[in-house]
């Protein structure tokens, strides 16, 4: 008996280890002051489950994090944070929409920013065919 009871036990621990292996889509569509907290909650969400899979989607003024150079406010540049996320799998996506709308050459972007057609498209599209929860911190 007891060792039917370590046995459930033990499958049941590894079963809530796994359950921690999450797809998380965060949304970021405001502006550079908000993102150093959002980049905080990402580190904070990978030092909790290294294995979960990421994906940073920015549109409108979330994108302005992404271009060469961007600081916030309080002169926090955002390079060195972005690149050492996608350096622990972090993907992240810029709408061309905005970048469109707003007149701003992809080439402006940081190298480790992806571009896709429309933000919001690829936040559902991540949520309803790839199985994402949807963050928005």
């Amino acid at each position: 008996m007891l060792k039917f009871l370590l046995a459930v036990l033990l499958i049941c621990g590894t079963g809530l280890a796994a359950a921690q292996n999450v797809k998380a889509v965060y949304h970021i569509n405001t502006d550079v002051d908000t993102v150093s907290a959002v980049l905080g909650n990402i580190r904070n969400h990978l030092s909790e489950d290294p294995k979960a899979k990421i994906v940073v989607v920015a549109h409108g003024p979330g994108i302005n994090f992404l271009l060469q150079d961007a600081k916030d406010s309080r002169g926090r540049e955002f390079s060195g944070p972005v690149s050492d996320l996608v350096s622990n799998g972090v993907d992240f996506r810029v709408c061309n929409n905005t970048l469109t709308s707003m007149d701003i050459n992809p080439n402006r972007l940081l190298m480790e920013a992806s571009v896709v057609p429309s933000g919001v498209a690829e936040i559902a599209r991540l949520q309803a065919k790839e199985g994402f929860v949807y963050l928005k911190p």
